[in-house]
């Protein structure tokens, strides 16, 4: 099959899914639930549908917040916003160290509700605090600590419905080199949790319903897409992609070497029809795969993209990512790539390990020093249309666009939201 066909037959084959209800039809607005997934479509794709305006602003800031040390991204679901936070004190639990949950106003800012619980900053070679976001479902919240305590409230007033620990389930001592920043996932009635082995919990009361192999823990957060009629898991563990079978205990159904000379791997999988993209910093490059009889076939390998945290959006075709890993010498720069063969369309400098999003066709970047940038998609050029500085600090987590706001934050705590002006109906 050639690649235009594939691409062809990838869109119409989606299309047709979601008007047989097996996918959800995507919405023109609305909530942005859980990591890299906005209106629920759980692909690793963070382009939303949702409009922006036609007359863009990026002046008018609602309002400001102060949410802790971290990286964690905002859930944002009926008019709240949910995300996660350290009060920097460095001891462990039960000497000062304290993660807080928040729940705020989307349109005030204003707190609704927080949790605060004994956790630690764990700072390595960076500012520490939580990595993962939260997840939101049925009226229920879900998080992961930087230690992994797993917590479920009730998103309406806070109430802490159960509680887990992900160490002793996987017999880990202490937490991974970089803390759990893998974000969870919701699955029909389990929970997906990534500690080296991917955990299944039950979603109403936090038991294990089964765990898959173990393996050395990576960053990046599970992926569930259906294929040939069944639904799999893909997983970048530190070794390598994992496909695993969630109604066979997580079985392993396949593996791909992936492996980086600092052994680790912070990215999403990302799944387009019965192919996967998967992204590396450290100089290692990206890798398309094709999945097909229970094997991955790789399609080409290349170090034209090496996501080394921020993982790439797929708009028409192309993807837009930061590559480089800056401290081996190699600049990180803004680049757009054709998927179906990997062909570098352009680069761009100066944003360094920068962050972005999808909103239909248009690309929002917020720069590693806050810089937000906003202009269309394009495989012939970057071209930002409007820019501004819209906060300072280190910006390691992307912005998210929902309900007609923009929501931008830094490694200190700062989270301001945006309006960006009035979208046309």
């Amino acid at each position: 099959m050639t690649d235009r066909r594939w691409i062809e037959r990838t869109v119409a084959a989606r299309i047709f899914a979601a008007l047989l209800g097996l996918l959800p039809m995507i919405s023109s607005a609305g909530d942005w639930s859980a990591w890299l997934d906005p209106e629920g479509r759980g692909d690793g794709n963070a382009v939303t549908a949702e409009a922006l305006p036609a007359e863009i602003d990026l002046e008018q800031i609602d309002w400001r917040g102060e949410v802790g040390i971290g990286f964690s991204a905002v859930a944002v679901a009926d008019g709240r916003v949910f995300t996660m936070g350290h009060n920097g004190e460095p001891g462990p639990r039960g000497t000062g160290g304290a993660e807080t949950v928040w729940c705020l106003d989307a349109k005030s800012g204003d707190v609704i509700w927080k949790d605060e619980y004994a956790a630690p900053l764990l700072p390595n070679l960076h500012e520490g605090g939580p990595g993962a976001t939260p997840v939101i479902a049925d009226g229920v919240l879900f998080t992961v600590s930087k230690d992994g305590q797993t917590h479920a409230y009730d998103a309406a007033s806070g109430k802490r419905l159960w509680s887990c620990e992900l160490m002793p389930i996987v017999g880990m001592r202490r937490p991974p080199e970089w803390g759990f920043s893998a974000s969870p996932v919701v699955y029909g009635d389990w929970l997906l949790v990534e500690a080296g082995s991917t955990i299944a919990l039950d979603r109403k009361t936090g038991s294990v319903v089964w765990q898959s192999d173990k393996m050395t823990p990576a960053y990046g957060s599970p992926t569930v897409f259906e294929q040939g009629g069944q639904d799999w898991i893909a997983v970048l563990k530190t070794e390598g992609l994992v496909i695993l079978d969630p109604h066979a205990n997580g079985k392993t159904v396949t593996f791909y070497p992936w492996e980086t000379s600092f052994q680790t791997n912070a990215n999403t999988p990302m799944v387009i029809g019965n192919r996967l993209f998967i992204s590396t910093g450290y100089d290692r490059g990206c890798t398309l795969l094709d999945f097909a009889d229970g094997k991955l076939t790789p399609v080409y390998e290349n170090q034209v993209m090496c996501n080394h945290m921020s993982n790439s959006v797929l708009i028409d075709g192309h993807l837009y990512g930061f590559d480089g890993t800056a401290h081996r010498g190699r600049e990180v720069e803004l680049v757009c790539m054709e998927l179906a063969t990997g062909t570098e369309k352009w680069r761009s400098k100066g944003l360094r390990y920068g962050t972005l999003i999808g909103a239909g066709d248009q690309l929002i970047v917020l720069s590693e020093r806050g810089e937000l940038l906003v202009g269309k998609a394009s495989p012939q050029a970057w071209d930002p249309q409007h820019e501004t500085q819209v906060l300072g600090g280190r910006c390691w987590t992307m912005p998210i666009w929902s309900g007609g706001q923009l929501y931008c934050r830094n490694s200190r705590g700062d989270l301001v939201a945006l309006d960006l002006g009035e979208v046309s109906e």
